[in-house]
């Protein structure tokens, strides 16, 4: 991820320089001073936010939204400078270009779009799943998921809490399934306004949730307040809590007249956070998780990191993998049928439904929150209401 900030940051930095050489240092003063002053501030603010983070003794909700905030400004700053150097182009001989401004208050009014709407508008995608190893008694089972809540970085969380609550309550679903990153930061943005909305989550065999990368507390800043293993008990504390039942790398089956499916939960390893953004995670021991569940039954697994789906389908498990994390980056769009998103540049799975020959599925939930910016576009939050068939 830091990879391509910093060569969008050189991509800029170079763009700049050209466009100053060739057009800006032949205009009027005012022009070039307005220019200069323009690319200074967009330099400045990610330096802002780093010395903002790095000085701050702690990074309390209030902070992080802050930091949201300024990479919000500087993306729509990078992303409005290329569009005005892109409407340039046709204007060869104009020291300033009225399609590239065209472009820009397009750009503007997109990213608006996206912060305003886009980040609320919840959307309900319909899954079938056919499967010749379910029982019977399954047949026509409901299965709900959610992801990433990210409650920390929700600007009206009990709002959006309490419409997400909603969507899923009227979907009638038998199992509810959250695979991870409840929390942005630390277990108390589980408020106890919060935790009685979650709580309010209805189905006849409950919630199940699974840990995330941010839910282990490996982005608190000050650790000694509150370190990574007091938070992490505090949050399987708070989901119990809620009436959620939390899989801390284990199993559990649910019974349906005489026959039962079983459901596993990988929760986030911290030694896998500087992997995080891999491809793969090949060479990861899933043992724990699966010791003694028989590979004959109906396995749903829930893993919300979705490079695991290939060691999970090797061991005989995963006959339906649902999986967050990816976000598609909060940034998704469709041309002539084919689907681009920035998250293809670090994952070969990264939204969506991925089927393999042994007719496993893997589900890439695109999740309800957002992180490093309060946007988003195509990738909208999602719930999926997966239905069980027997084939």
């Amino acid at each position: 991820m830091k990879w391509i900030i910093l060569a969008a940051l050189m991509l800029c930095i170079v763009a700049d320089c050209l466009v100053y050489r060739r057009r800006i240092a032949r205009c009027a003063p005012a022009l070039r001073r307005g220019f200069l002053v323009w690319m200074a501030a967009s330099y400045l603010l990610p330096v802002a936010q780093v010395l903002l983070l790095l000085l701050a003794p702690d990074n309390p909700t209030p902070l992080m939204h802050v930091a949201q905030w300024i990479t919000f400004i500087w993306l729509l700053l990078l992303a409005g400078r290329f569009c005005y150097y892109f409407g340039w182009c046709f204007e060869r001989r104009r020291s300033f270009s009225r399609i590239g401004m065209l472009l820009v208050a397009g750009c503007v009014a997109l990213f608006l779009w996206g912060t305003v709407r886009g980040r609320r508008m919840l959307v309900v995608n319909r899954v079938e799943i056919r499967s010749a190893r379910l029982p019977e008694s399954f047949d026509g089972f409901r299965v709900v998921q959610f992801s990433d809540l990210h409650v920390g970085t929700l600007l009206r969380p009990l709002e959006e809490i309490e419409r997400l609550v909603g969507e899923i309550n009227g979907l009638h679903p038998d199992l509810v399934v959250f695979s991870g990153d409840l929390v942005n930061v630390r277990a108390t943005e589980l408020t106890p306004e919060v935790r009685a909305l979650l709580g309010a989550i209805e189905a006849p065999c409950g919630v199940i949730s699974t840990i995330g990368n941010h839910d282990v507390g490996l982005y608190i800043s000050d650790m000694t307040a509150l370190s990574p293993e007091e938070n992490t008990r505090m949050l399987l504390a708070l989901q119990r809590e809620m009436g959620w039942r939390v899989l801390d790398d284990e199993t559990c089956y649910l019974r349906r007249g005489g026959d039962s499916i079983s459901v596993t939960g990988i929760s986030f390893d911290p030694a896998l956070l500087d992997f995080r953004h891999s491809f793969r995670l090949s060479g990861y021991s899933l043992e724990k998780p699966f010791r003694g569940v028989p590979r004959e039954k109906f396995n749903l697994t829930v893993a919300h990191l979705p490079q695991l789906w290939p060691d999970i389908t090797e061991l005989g498990y995963g006959d339906l993998t649902l999986s967050g994390h990816v976000h598609s980056m909060q940034i998704k769009w469709r041309l002539f049928g084919r689907r681009f998103s920035p998250a293809r540049l670090l994952y070969d799975r990264w939204s969506g439904r991925y089927d393999d020959e042994s007719e496993r599925t893997l589900y890439i939930n695109d999740g309800i929150g957002y992180v490093g910016f309060p946007m988003r576009l195509g990738a909208y939050p999602e719930i999926t209401l997966f239905i069980l068939r027997r084939k």
